[in-house]
């Protein structure tokens, strides 16, 4: 395991201390809130599942990865989402939140 893909969050809170160790917390609650806000508001259910799967991908992400930093959690090598380093895993993200962004943009009622 690498400490800047797989133990970031421990680097960034070494670094950072508590104070930085909570806000790295609080900006994903922050970012998971918006994205249930937007599941809430989408006018057709495909957009609600959307975002709350890209929701459940991140909750599971950010568990797993502080987790396994705190040492309750098995090393699997999960990235912390838009924080740890790997290619595939940050277009993934932006993928993912780019359908999220996509469904909160369109707010009208889907006809076929």
């Amino acid at each position: 395991p690498a400490k800047d893909t797989d133990f970031v969050y421990s680097v960034t809170t070494e670094a950072l201390g508590f104070v930085g160790g909570i806000a790295i917390i609080l900006l994903f609650y922050m970012l998971i809130m918006r994205t249930m806000r937007i599941a809430r508001r989408s006018m057709d259910v495909l957009g609600s599942y959307i975002c709350v799967g890209v929701a459940s991908m991140i909750i599971f992400h950010v568990f797993e990865n502080i987790g396994m930093s705190m040492g309750i959690m098995p090393i699997t090598g999960i990235p912390l989402p838009f924080i740890s380093y790997g290619g595939s895993s940050m277009w993934t993200n932006m993928a993912s939140f780019a359908l999220v962004i996509n469904v909160g943009m369109r707010r009208q009622k889907l006809k076929f």
